[in-house]
């Protein structure tokens, strides 16, 4: 039997109808005909020797060899670009000034870090983590040339500097222990028992310090829907808001996005909490016109950040 090449188009035209959710729009996206794809899909299901998918309606599923062939198309693909990428960018050089916060700093920055420098060794990069107050102000003294900040409509500062491009939107959520159900505290058993319209114990929330604009909102939040509240931990490390937070201290408030796995997101009707506002995640240039690495650099967090978001 001979060895089996997939075709880096097949899997780019099945990794990118997945991610769009119909393989006519990544047809679309992909300048080629629906009938073109279409038949791309049949070629990759041959060479793969099992079906990779499955009717749910009128759409079509993975199957589990489907999304194991997902998984694999992605790695490839990022391999092939990243090859390519290095190409035309092998002589590239200067230096990129990266501004992000701590928790993209955590989720995100280790794997574009690690592509960027194999693929452009000569770039210097200096990256700086803060918050989003910092950040904005080195980007308005022209001290970054490329952030990442995250934004609540109405929140301070948001929209006031130019060369803004939003990444993805998602939903606030309430955040807590990992195992919920493990969470042995009178405030929580109050909030989690079946009619309880006002608990006696005020809900404890854990929050960055009063620089973060989050405080305002989740509070705000609060206030509207009649709850009462208490600051049980405050402090300028998101590494100690999760260690307060998975430790039962009380509740915080962030996206579902990159978070570690000693918490988690969840519902506000587990808890009969308010509804949160959405937070944007936005990337901020310093110039319009970016040179080559800032642009490069970029493109890598881009992808980075719509990669990891798509399970939410």
């Amino acid at each position: 039997m001979g060895q089996v090449l997939f075709d880096l188009d097949v899997l780019r035209s099945f990794s990118t109808g997945i991610a769009l959710g119909s393989y006519a729009r990544a047809a679309d996206r992909l300048g080629r005909s629906t009938s073109a794809v279409s038949a791309q899909l049949k070629k990759l299901e041959a060479q793969a020797g099992t079906a990779l998918f499955r009717r749910a309606g009128r759409g079509l599923q993975l199957t589990d060899a489907g999304e194991t062939m997902l998984a694999y198309a992605h790695r490839m693909l990022e391999i092939n670009d990243e090859a390519a990428a290095a190409m035309r960018g092998a002589d590239l050089e200067g230096w990129v000034r990266l501004g992000v916060q701590e928790n993209l700093g955590e989720s995100v920055l280790p794997a574009v870090l690690g592509r960027f420098a194999r693929a452009h060794p000569k770039v210097r990069i200096e990256a700086h983590m803060a918050r989003s107050a910092v950040l904005r102000e080195r980007l308005h003294l022209g001290q970054l040339d490329l952030a990442l900040i995250w934004e609540v409509k109405g929140a301070p500062g948001v929209a006031e500097l130019p060369n803004r491009e939003r990444l993805i939107r998602l939903p606030l959520q309430w955040v807590g222990p990992a195992d919920l159900d493990a969470l042995d505290a009178p405030w929580w058993t109050e909030r989690r028992a079946a009619g309880a319209r006002k608990p006696r114990e005020p809900l404890p929330l854990v929050l960055l310090d009063a620089a973060c604009p989050l405080r305002a909102t989740v509070t705000a939040a609060l206030d509207r829907a009649g709850i009462a509240w208490r600051h049980a931990f405050t402090s300028s490390s998101l590494s100690a808001l999760w260690a307060a937070t998975s430790a039962g201290l009380g509740l915080s408030a962030l996206t579902a996005f990159g978070l570690p796995a000693q918490v988690r997101a969840f519902d506000h009707g587990m808890a009969a909490l308010p509804a949160l506002p959405p937070m944007t995640l936005a990337m901020y240039r310093a110039q319009a016109e970016s040179e080559p690495p800032v642009a490069r650099m970029a493109d890598l967090l881009r992808d980075a950040v719509r990669d990891g978001s798509r399970a939410f």
